[in-house]
Order: structure tokens, then C-alpha cells, then sequence
């Protein structure tokens, strides 16, 4: 029995899938996985054919808008699928999933699967985005409709799902708790006590927050205060991009410490007392479960996907989207309570462990496939 993995970013296919992946494999099934930029010498693709994973590159341009690349990777992904004659095909993200479940149903791949990890530039709210999104969600409808199963990682995703038609009323659905987290991996580390410290992981994108977090950290840092504003990440492509020039003006003025792209984001995590992401909407931020195992506070935006992670005054504080005054105020709340600091860290980690486990988050996604035992039953 074959299952294939599609993702549009190879790391991410360790990062946040590794866990996934081996209980597949643990359950008899030969694995293989697909991504772009993956070529013989690649750290990345020799990882993976490390952990005993079959690996194929294929053309997929992650931000681009352009439809004869796009039917490119349709195209190749079809013919993968026709070598490989997989029997299970899971994708991950916009472009996987919409060219992804397209392929695979024209393979006649006998069981097909989503995982919607979030909703992407095209679902914001701005104007401009308009004609895009509803482009992106006659996409969706036409590949989810050929899926048998699509997972989410947070319940108002699958109610606008639902709501605006790309699925319909009988197709059948799943909410997990996110990728969920290695809490093994991720372990407790002690909490600097040399002043503030708050950290921001992310790629580099507005709607992420880094404006709001990059400013309130500029107010902050003029009344005086002694924090610390630590930003891991790297310049992403896309109309949303932070340009590279605004990334050096926060550093010249000192509001960020910027720390770079990180294949190992624990150190930087170890190094902060609290963690923050102002993002507008996320499926569910592996970095705030990260952060939340390794005993972190957590301050992020009342919007969906991140209000998920935090119940307000207990792990963390909610802002509103897009408020740097919110934001701000946060930060000093924690600033000047020392102990809630502690108080919220070890509950963020209470959390971590009951509810984003990944094992827990992986079962269940294994019982809604169908390998609840150590072979796969297909209907």
C-alpha cells in the first residue's frame, strides 16, 4: 500500500509532518512525498530519504499567479501519480490541495485527502483581494469536492467553508488541534530572568503581525522600558512581503533584534520569557504550540486559529487584530507582573501537553483515514 504526501514547502514535510509520516510508515504502508526544491544534495531530501521516505520533486511555484505554472504542476503531479499509483494522497496547503485532489482524482487515486492549514493571503480583508479569493474559492470547491476527507485545523475555517459553499453539505469534514506538537522534543526551559524578552517567529508577512509587533515594540522601547524584541524569519515573496528595507530600519532603531531563519527555533524560544504572534488569521501557529511546550506566555490575536491557543488570563493574553495599542498594552501587563509570567508559562505547557500533543493530534487523523490498526482499511 502507497501513500503520498504533497507539500509546497519540502521542509515543512519534517517540520511538521515527520511525526505523521512515521506512524504511517509504522503501519506497513510505503510512504512517499512530493515537494519543489528538492534535488539530489539536498539537506532536505537527504533527511527525508534518511527517515526511509520515497522522494519527488515537482514544479510548483508557492506565491505565484501564474495559471501556465500552475497547470504545469497539475500536469506533473498527475503523471507522479500515475507512475507511483499511490492508493492514498494527502495535500497540505493552497496549491498542493487544489492541484493535489485535482490529480489525484484524474489518477483515480482510491482515497484522497486534504489538510486546509489555513487560508492564506487571498482570504483577507482587504479589497484588493477580492477578485483573488473568489477565484481561489471556485479552486477549492472543484478540488474538495473530490476529496473524501479535508481536515482543519481550527473550527471557523470549516464554518466558512461551509457557509460560503466550497464544501458541500455532505461532504465529510474533521477539526483537529493543529500539527500539533512533540512535547518530548519541545521540553520546559528555565525562563531568562535578565528583563523582558519577547520573540516572534514567522515568515515575514504583514498579515503575520510583524508591522503591528516591529511598532508596538518602537512605543515600548521609548517609554524607557529594558525589553528585548527578538524577530526569526526570513523575507517571503508575495504582495504582502515586508520589504527588506523596513526589516533594516527596525534594526537600525533598535526596536528589533532580528535573529535570521532558524532551521532550530528551540534555542531562540529558550531565550525569550514571552511569546508573541499578532497574526490576522492562522489554521493553528506551530510556533505558538512550540512555544507553549517549552512553558511560555503567550500573547496573540482574538482571530481564528490563534484564539484556539490561549484561554485570556490563563496561558496568555488576546489582542485584537491588527491593534498595536492592544498589542502594546499586553506587553506591559506582562512587563510589570513578573509572576503572571510564570503563572501563565506553566500553564501554557498544562495545555501543550493535554490538548496539541502531536501523537494525539496524529491519532486522530489516522482514525479519520482509516489506520486506527497496523494495516489501512479502505472502504
Amino acid at each position: 500500500m502507497r501513500f503520498l504526501m504533497i507539500a509546497s514547502l519540502a521542509e515543512s514535510l519534517v517540520a511538521f509532518r515527520g511525526p505523521l509520516l512515521e506512524a504511517l510508515q509504522e503501519r506497513g504502508l510505503e510512504v512517499h512525498v512530493a515537494a519543489p526544491d528538492l534535488s539530489p544534495g539536498n539537506p532536505v531530501q537527504a533527511d527525508l530519504e534518511a527517515r526511509g521516505l520515497i522522494v519527488h520533486p515537482v514544479p510548483l511555484e508557492r506565491t505565484g499567479k501564474n495559471i501556465v505554472a500552475d497547470v504545469r504542476t497539475l500536469l506533473a503531479l498527475h503523471r507522479l501519480m500515475r507512475r507511483v499509483r499511490p492508493d492514498f494522497v494527502m495535500s497540505y496547503t493552497i496549491k498542493p490541495v487544489i492541484y493535489g485532489m485535482l490529480a489525484a482524482w484524474m489518477a483515480r487515486v482510491p482515497r484522497r485527502f486534504a489538510l486546509i492549514t489555513g487560508l492564506g493571503y487571498a482570504f483577507g480583508d482587504d479589497k484588493k483581494r477580492t477578485t483573488l479569493r473568489a477565484v481561489v474559492k471556485l479552486m477549492y470547491g472543484m478540488a474538495l469536492g473530490r476529496a473524501h476527507t479535508i481536515f482543519f485545523q481550527n473550527p471557523d475555517d470549516e464554518a466558512l467553508f461551509r457557509s460560503t459553499e466550497i464544501l458541500s453539505p455532505g461532504k465529510h469534514s474533521c477539526v483537529v488541534n493543529g500539527s500539533g506538537v512533540d512535547t518530548a522534543s519541545f521540553w520546559v526551559a528555565p525562563l531568562p530572568e535578565d528583563g523582558p524578552r519577547f520573540l516572534l517567529i514567522a515568515r515575514l508577512l504583514g498579515d503575520k503581525g510583524v508591522r503591528e509587533y516591529a511598532e508596538a515594540a518602537r512605543r515600548i522601547r521609548a517609554r524607557g522600558a529594558r525589553a528585548r524584541f527578538g524577530l526569526v524569519g526570513w523575507i517571503d515573496s508575495g504582495p504582502d512581503a515586508i520589504a527588506q528595507q523596513e526589516l533594516d530600519a527596525w534594526v537600525a532603531d533598535g526596536s528589533i533584534d532580528y535573529l535570521g531563519r532558524l532551521t532550530d527555533v528551540r534555542p531562540a524560544i529558550a531565550g525569550c520569557n514571552i511569546y508573541v504572534l499578532p497574526s490576522y488569521r492562522e489554521g493553528t501557529p506551530r510556533s505558538v504550540l512550540e512555544a507553549m511546550a517549552m512553558g511560555r506566555p503567550i500573547i496573540t490575536t482574538d482571530a481564528p486559529g490563534c484564539r484556539e491557543t490561549v484561554i485570556d488570563g490563563e496561558n496568555g493574553l488576546l489582542v485584537p487584530v491588527k491593534s498595536v495599542s492592544g498589542l502594546e498594552q499586553a506587553m506591559l501587563r506582562l512587563i510589570e507582573d513578573w509572576e503572571m509570567v510564570v503563572r501563565m508559562g506553566q500553564r501554557s505547557r498544562q495545555i501543550a501537553e493535554s490538548k496539541y500533543d502531536v501523537h494525539k493530534v496524529n491519532a486522530t487523523m489516522l482514525h479519520e483515514m482509516g489506520f486506527d490498526d497496523a494495516m489501512p482499511v479502505v472502504d
